[in-house]
């Protein structure tokens, strides 16, 4: 039996509790702060490999289920995308309900901003204003125009991610009912659902790959409000379905316009 030290606290340990098949205790330095032993058989945890060092303190913590660490930026943005991708139910999951709101933000602000640097190069490079990625700008496929795209999109993103979570939630309070975990749960949702963002500039194939994002979506709010799959749908979808006729709408008038004019 191998036994291991670490630095992480006592809430970080509930992953590790769940699948240590040599148990666990915890105890106290005498300054007073909780650390953890962790008696492990191998060094195997759900088919990885557990990075503590015997007798050191780790580098910064990637928990399971935690949200992005701003204190390890890229290998952090990594480890959530690909986990948010691969394992939904379970990211949702275990994701925190309430921390803060400027982590999952800045997880999307950073999906959005490889969306307008990649779409906008290739707008640039091929002179087609109508292709993909994140932008704020008018559709003008200059130098100026990516720098103008690269510029608004934190901005506008911010605002569009506040504004877009402020009516899912609505929509969650109206079919999840009060007993929801709160906005900031919704917010966190919408953030980590924009991880699509990072294929949405792909020509062709980008928009349909982004619809994965909707997936993401029914996923976040069932597992981070406790509702039903059902109602999850309805809270993602009716918005989209909303949209969609509003869309319809608009170009039945514009034809039946035209066609008056023409005629």
């Amino acid at each position: 039996m191998l036994d291991w030290q670490s630095s992480i606290t006592a809430q970080e340990l509930l992953p590790f509790g769940e699948d240590c098949s040599g148990g666990w205790s915890i105890w106290t330095t005498p300054g007073g702060s909780p650390r953890i032993r962790v008696a492990l058989i191998g060094d195997e945890l759900r088919g990885r490999r557990a990075n503590m060092n015997v007798g050191a303190v780790p580098g910064p913590a990637r928990s399971p289920g935690g949200d992005y660490n701003l204190s390890d930026p890229f290998n952090s943005f990594v480890d959530v995308t690909r986990r948010v991708v691969t394992r939904p139910t379970e990211f949702f999951g275990r994701l925190p309900r309430r921390g803060d709101y400027l982590s999952p933000l800045v997880f999307a602000l950073i999906c959005a901003l490889v969306s307008a640097v990649l779409g906008g190069l290739l707008r640039f490079a091929w002179a087609d204003a109508s292709l993909g990625g994140v932008r704020f700008e008018a559709a003008e496929a200059s130098f100026l125009g990516f720098l103008a795209s690269v510029l608004f999109v934190p901005i506008g993103s911010t605002v569009g991610l506040f504004v877009l979570a402020a009516v899912v939630h609505l929509l969650v309070v109206l079919f999840a009912g009060p007993q929801n975990s709160g906005f900031e749960a919704t917010f966190r949702v919408v953030c980590y659902a924009a991880v699509t963002n990072l294929v949405n500039w792909i020509p062709l194939v980008g928009g349909i790959l982004a619809l994965y994002g909707l997936y993401l979506g029914v996923v976040g709010v069932r597992e981070m409000h406790g509702t039903t799959t059902g109602r999850a749908a309805l809270v993602v979808l009716l918005p989209v379905a909303a949209i969609a006729l509003l869309v319809l709408i608009v170009l039945v008038v514009a034809g039946a316009f035209a066609l008056g004019r023409l005629s």
